[in-house]
């Protein structure tokens, strides 16, 4: 069965998801002095593990599309361009981590498009 460690990998992921999501209620709970019920904490970690799955799909196909096996900060913005407010966050982070580099002078991993030094 070559499923089972893909299996396993994905309910510890899950597992994980539900732990971080139900942390963050918990605080989030005791900060407005209001109750949660692991039933909520299930069916909130259950749309979020949706998302995600779906965030992951358009990234792989985004990355196809371009000739690529590897996501790169491109598909990232292409899948946030319909929220503006989204896309402005994720692409000033982008554009502050590209200026870091350039200042340091390293380079990223992989065939990204890289600027030679003459």
């Amino acid at each position: 069965m070559s499923d089972a460690p893909e299996g396993d990998a994905r309910e510890r992921l899950k597992a994980a998801l539900w732990f971080a999501i139900g942390k963050m209620v918990d605080e989030e709970s005791l900060r407005r002095n209001r109750n949660a019920t692991p039933q909520f904490i299930g069916a909130l970690t259950e749309m979020v593990w949706s998302q995600i799955e779906n965030v992951a799909i358009d990234l792989e196909s985004f990355s196809q599309h371009a000739g690529r096996t590897t996501v790169t900060t491109d598909d990232v913005l292409l899948l946030a361009r319909r929220n503006s407010d989204l896309y402005g966050m994720i692409k000033d982070f982008v554009d502050r981590q590209n200026a870091a580099k350039a200042k340091t002078g390293t380079k990223g991993k992989g065939k990204g498009k890289a600027t030679r030094q003459r």
